[in-house]
């Protein structure tokens, strides 16, 4: 099959945006790393591991070849998870294509990237590896989404973000379709942190949501109870958090996170039953998910065990050591590395960082 577009990552949100283009007529190819999902999607034209009850569409086609998927392709669109991103990306740079600057790149991986450097963005860490075609020419596209209602077909909005204007209109041209709506940013630098970073937030609101709902919000703070009011408070205050690193970090319009990239994300990730890092701090508390591990190295080490991917774990380490070197105060984002580093209880957490708030 030649196909224009390749999407490297079977993940659901991968399988996802593969669908959200077949759809639209096209052939695409998608690379898994495992023979058992590329046999299901090209005989069951299914993704019952990470995507179950949606039918794909013919047009899409599975790999478990990466220099195949990646060869000649006018559009390459990375999602693989961030902890992955940078060694899967080094197995394609001797492609032709690439090496030559003819595939247009677009990457949907959320979080930072551990570099000799220190954390960094995505972009700027794989203009360092790509040829130097690539430099400010890649895309960043986020948005306020979930895998599960893009492939059904929800109204959903994301933001291409790239220096270069027409590569934006291209993939926005690509994706785009009755449901789901692209919107071009000039922001690389706000729009790749309010990714990031809303992750981290939303552990903190999925442990905040777990003991509202403890015992019928019998868990005091002082007097007090948590309550919806509560989260929109805990909402309101991570945004400002997730704003003043975008600004340290470079973001170029503060209307960034007042847009769907910013509180959108946040919100969504933050609030609906298919947020994984929403799920994760629940399971901290309800399933103490958190007790066969020793401290954050491990968690991320070992994070398979999970059994599922909260990209908000390796996002708290890295906030935490980015928050330092640019001397900001995020006490939601800090906090959740120390509980994830097992040096702090949630509930202790919450009742010092709301009752600091009253004071």
């Amino acid at each position: 099959m030649t196909a224009q577009t390749a999407v490297i990552g079977a993940g659901a949100w991968g399988t996802a945006v593969a669908k959200v283009i077949a759809d639209k007529g096209k052939d695409v190819v998608i690379w898994s790393f495992e023979e058992d999902t590329c046999d299901d999607i090209n005989c069951n034209h299914q993704n019952t591991r990470y995507l179950p009850g949606i039918q794909l569409p013919e047009q899409l086609k599975a790999t478990s070849d990466i220099v195949e998927a990646a060869c000649g392709r006018e559009y390459l669109i990375l999602v693989v998870p961030s902890l992955f991103l940078l060694q899967t990306v080094k197995k394609i740079l001797s492609v032709p294509s690439i090496q030559e600057g003819e595939t247009f790149i677009a990457v949907l991986t959320k979080g930072f990237l551990e570099t000799d450097k220190g954390p960094r963005l995505i972009l700027e860490t794989l203009e360092d590896y790509l040829p130097g075609f690539y430099r400010q020419s890649l895309v960043y596209i986020a948005g306020p989404s979930h895998a599960e209602e893009v492939s059904s077909g929800k109204i959903t909005g994301l933001i291409a973000a790239s220096e270069n204007a027409k590569n934006s209109i291209r993939f926005r041209s690509l994706l785009k379709s009755k449901s789901l709506f692209v919107f071009p940013s000039f922001d690389v630098r706000g729009v790749q942190v309010a990714a990031a970073a809303k992750n981290v937030i939303a552990i903190a609101f999925g442990i905040l949501d777990a003991f509202k709902t403890l015992g019928e919000c019998s868990v005091p703070v002082g007097e007090a109870l948590f309550g919806d009011g509560t989260e929109s408070l805990l909402l309101a205050a991570g945004l400002n958090e997730i704003q003043s690193l975008g600004m340290a970090m470079g973001a170029t319009h503060p209307e960034t996170f007042t847009s769907i990239s910013g509180i959108g994300d946040l919100d969504v990730t933050c609030r609906s039953v298919f947020g994984r890092n929403r799920r994760f701090g629940k399971d901290i508390i309800e399933k103490k998910i958190l007790e066969p591990f020793k401290d954050i190295e491990d968690l991320i080490t070992q994070i398979h065990k999970i059994g599922y991917l909260p990209e908000g774990a390796a996002a708290a380490k890295y906030i935490k050591i980015l928050a330092e070197k640019h001397r900001l105060k995020m006490p939601i984002a800090v906090g959740m590395y120390h509980i994830l580093n097992r040096e702090t209880e949630p509930l202790d957490f919450l009742v010092d960082y709301l009752d600091g708030l009253g004071h």
